[in-house]
């Protein structure tokens, strides 16, 4: 079965990144989650919308959504091809205003993902990627243009952290790099777009250790994998989708291949 093109797909994560900002700053009621994490009218109003417009666009696809309630993926287990939704990834930098915040939308066939967009509503950027043509970056009604992971510095290696759940293992890895002589910079922000960073070539590593959702991560592994780059298991094994558990293991996303990043670690 042919994968969609991107274009619509991207066309949908930007609707719905306007839907969010409609939202933005507003200061409506925050829920919590059974997780802990917050739950606001933009997260819901950018589900519904995805949600509809894919359903509409591929009938009989099925959709796994962040929001999705449990009775409508009871099923998942079964899917082998299926949307994997995170209609508001990075919801308490909304909360803050920071502008860190994206809509992830990826197509998931045999466990991997095949088609991968990341809109990023506050910048009106988005990056996208479809397996086999390749990674790129739009700006606004711009040119998409292509993006490529960089080559790591033998002097310098610049680390990108979650603003939130870096973690004391992150700051570990930083040591390590720093001990081995190599120059450490690191940067913290916030959802996906710390991947996007990797696949732009603007880093060379992203650690993390504290567990993500499959919806965290699907969309971001397309793009940083069709640049060039790698999203794996701390045992280096491509993450894999619609496990028994939603939850990922601990993650390292590189950039050059030839980066050894496992000495790094403790």
């Amino acid at each position: 079965m042919s994968i969609p093109d991107a274009a619509p797909i991207a066309a949908i994560a930007r609707e719905a990144g306007l839907v969010i900002l409609g939202h933005y700053g507003a200061g409506s009621p925050v829920e919590i989650k059974p997780d802990d994490s917050p739950l606001t009218q933009a997260d819901r109003s950018s589900h519904r919308l995805i949600v509809d417009r894919l359903q509409a666009a591929f009938p009989g696809l099925p959709v796994l959504s962040e929001e999705s309630a449990a009775g409508e993926i009871v099923d998942r287990r079964s899917w082998d091809r299926f949307w994997l939704v995170d209609p508001l990834d990075g919801t308490r930098e909304f909360l803050r205003q920071t502008g860190e915040f994206t809509v992830n939308i990826a197509l998931i066939e045999g466990g991997k993902p095949v088609l991968g967009v990341v809109h990023v509503p506050a910048q009106d950027v988005t990056y996208f990627a479809r397996e086999g043509e390749g990674a790129f970056r739009r700006d606004g009604d711009g040119e998409p243009r292509r993006i490529r992971v960089g080559a790591a510095s033998a002097q310098r290696l610049v680390v990108v952290a979650s603003r939130d759940h870096a973690g004391p293992e992150v700051a570990a890895i930083l040591a390590a790099i720093a001990a081995s002589g190599v120059e450490a910079d690191s940067t913290s922000m916030g959802s996906s777009l710390k991947f996007c960073l990797i696949a732009e070539g603007k880093a060379d590593l992203y650690p993390r250790t504290v567990p993500t959702m499959e919806w965290d991560t699907a969309a971001a592994q397309c793009i940083v994998e069709a640049a060039g780059g790698r999203v794996t298991t701390l045992d280096g094994v491509p993450l894999r989708y619609n496990k028994e558990s939603l939850r990922n293991p601990s993650i390292m996303t590189a950039g050059d291949a030839s980066l050894d990043w496992r000495q790094y670690l403790g």
